[in-house]
Order: structure tokens, then sequence, then C-alpha cells
């Protein structure tokens, strides 16, 4: 290899420090070209470049310098432009205890079972079960699922993937949705009426037909067993009554794109009851007549909501809840004055006063200071300490 005096006491200097051959960092060259007392070789990096941030040394007994063309890298040094990191994950969502399957379960498990791509729109009021629906099928399934919260500021870059710092390089992280394209596994969008018109990015996936990453030139094809899940508590036209604030109306496009949707009232009295007694079994107190009251109490609080009586409502969720604070603090009437207690005072007043006609033998907090007072009231016969 032809070289001037000074180019050759950089390659000379930096075969001494790295070895014959090797491939050099943009900093190992700076290094060198320190100990050799010469400019930054520019040179070296424009005709020796084999990679990002990878230069190689020529050997002594080259004829000629390659052209940086024509110098194959190896296969491990090249730098990957796209990096993950949930090759190793196990998505199969875990089983939850006292799990009960209704409503639109056995139609959700029919569409996963057919392997078909076929994106379900699932909306209904807060706390239903929607979300843990959708998860306890894939948990008895053992099928994998991503689920995504979807808010107003979910953008392309969340959803697709973007650039991101790893290990010290830029690399293309893929997002969500590619993973679950690429695993074939289901894909929950989650509280997809938060959304904005940047989810219109979802397009060409909603379709089934796979998408183009423009940031890396590259084509995603969806694995058998891809599919699109969506839940919601409006039907992707806003909240009129104001109660889910946030909400957005969703591009008619984007709905359009969604074959079904399936629409999740509360479940029936039988079938809420034996969530409730499911919930008190994992937490260690089951009380089968509280779990009964708890599902009157909550269905006519319900009836009158739907009647316009009422501006809050009580869910399968608060019902949860509720029976978790009677595991916690072992009284039924705190327990639930603690979780009413989210709501205005009116409302909150109105709610305990329906239980206690409910469960006419619960004691409440009047009952106890009421009962408290004559103990304490000293009679004729006793001295007054």
């Amino acid at each position: 290899m032809n070289l001037s005096p000074r180019k050759k006491l950089f390659v000379d200097t930096a075969t001494e420090m790295f070895g014959e051959g090797a491939i050099l960092t943009n900093m190992q060259v700076k290094e060198a070209s320190a100990k050799a007392g010469v400019p930054k070789a520019g040179w070296f990096k424009k005709a020796c470049k084999i990679g990002y941030n990878q230069f190689k040394l020529p050997s002594e007994n080259s004829p000629a310098a390659a052209p940086a063309a024509a110098i194959a890298p190896s296969e491990n040094v090249v730098m990957n432009l796209v990096a993950t990191n949930m090759e190793k994950q196990d998505l199969v969502p875990s089983p939850f205890e006292g799990f009960v399957p209704w409503g639109n379960y056995g139609n959700l498990k029919k569409i996963i079972k057919s392997g078909m791509f076929y994106p379900v729109f699932v909306t209904g009021l807060s706390g239903n079960g929607k979300t843990l629906m959708i998860e306890q099928l894939h948990a008895e399934l053992k099928k994998e699922l991503i689920r995504i919260n979807i808010t107003i500021e979910t953008d392309e870059d969340d959803l697709l993937g973007g650039f991101r710092l790893v290990a010290g390089e830029t690399k293309f992280v893929p997002g969500p949705v590619i993973e679950a394209m690429e695993r074939g596994c289901t894909l929950l969008l989650d509280e997809c009426d938060l959304g904005s018109n940047k989810l219109l990015a979802l397009q060409p996936v909603l379709e089934g037909k796979g998408v183009f990453l423009k940031k890396i030139n590259k084509w995603i094809t969806p694995k058998d067993g891809f599919n699109v899940m969506a839940t919601a508590n409006t039907k992707g036209k806003g909240s009129e009554d104001g109660r889910f604030i946030g909400t957005n109306i969703l591009n008619e496009a984007f709905l359009e794109r969604f074959a079904i949707t399936m629409e999740q009232p509360y479940a029936a009295a039988a079938v809420e009851k034996k969530i409730v007694i499911g919930s008190m079994a994992k937490y260690g107190e089951v009380d089968e007549k509280f779990a009964e009251n708890l599902v009157t109490w909550a269905e006519v609080i319900r009836k009158t909501f739907y009647d316009g009586g009422v501006d809050e409502v009580i869910s399968t969720r608060r019902l949860d809840h509720i029976v978790k604070a009677f595991a916690i603090f072992g009284d039924k009437m705190e327990a639930i004055e603690m979780c009413v207690a989210r709501f205005d005072e009116d409302t909150k007043e109105s709610f305990l006063d329906l239980y206690t006609k409910i469960d006419a033998g619960i004691v409440t907090g009047a009952n106890e200071e009421e009962a408290y007072s004559e103990d304490a009231v000293p009679t004729d016969d006793e001295p007054a300490f």
C-alpha cells in the first residue's frame, strides 16, 4: 500500500496500538492520531470505512488500499440498525384468581381460536371487565397479548417504533404494534377513544396487510394469528354527558376498519354475585350474604342511573374494591364508606343510606355512636367516673 510518510506513521502507530488489520472506532482513530503526532486521519476514515463507526487498518502486505465498498465486513461486526428487547419475554397474561367468564367471552374466544384477522371494538361503561375479559381469554388459550394504553399523546413513534439510544448506539426499536405483528399475537388498544388522529398510522395494520416502516424502509408482514382488539368507554363518538372526559371523536375511517363492535353491559346479578364471591375467596374473607347485598345495592343504583336519577354508578370494579377493603379492615360499612368517598357528599350519603336499607342489620357509624352513648350514661346505681 503506497502511503506518504505521514500516513504511514499513522498506520504503523495504530497497528502497534491495536494490531495488524484491526477494526478501529472513531475514538481509537483519534487516539492513534494523537500518539503519532499527526492531524486526525480523515483520509483513513474515508478510504477504510467498513461500517458505522468502523474503520479497518490496511495490512502491511496489502499491495493497494481497497476502496471502502470492496472491504467486506464480517458478520459479527456489522451494526444492525434494528434492535429489539422483547424476544425472550413471555407475553401470555397471568391467570386472574376468581375470574368468571360471561357476556362476550364466548364470541371473543371463537374469534381468537379461528386464527383469522378480525379486528374487534369492545365498548361499555367503566369497570365492567372489558380489558380483564380479553386478558383472561388469552391466559386460558395461552396466547400472547400486547396491551397498549392509548392516550392523547400516543403517536406513530409510540406505536410503530422509533430511534432510541441502545448500548451507546442509535438504533430503531420496533414499537408494540410491530412486535405483535412479528410474533403473531393479539394487539390490545386499551382506552382507544382517548387517542387522537395520530392513530391513523394504524390504518394498514387494521386491514391486516402489514405496514411499511418509513424510518428504515422496511415492510413488515403480520405473522399468522395476529389480530387487533380495542376497548373504549364510548363508541368513538365522544362523551356527550362529560362522564368520560378526555375521550375523543375518532376518525370514521379508523372505526370502519373494526369488523364488529361488542357492547359490554354490567353483568347480571347472578353472574356478578359469582364475581364478588370469587374476589372474596381471593382476599380470604368470604361472606355470601354480604356479596348478595352488595350486588343488589349496585343493581338498584345502576337502574336509577339509567333512569337519570343519579349521576354516578357503582361498577363491578368498585365492588371488588369494597370486598378488598372489607378483607383489610374487617368492617363492612367502613369498607363501603371508604370506597364511595370518591363521590360528592350528596351522592355518597344517598349511596350509604340505600345500603343500610338493603342490609338492615349492618352497624353504621351512627348506630355505634348511639350504642356508645347509651353504654356511657351511668345509671342511678353506678357511680359516674
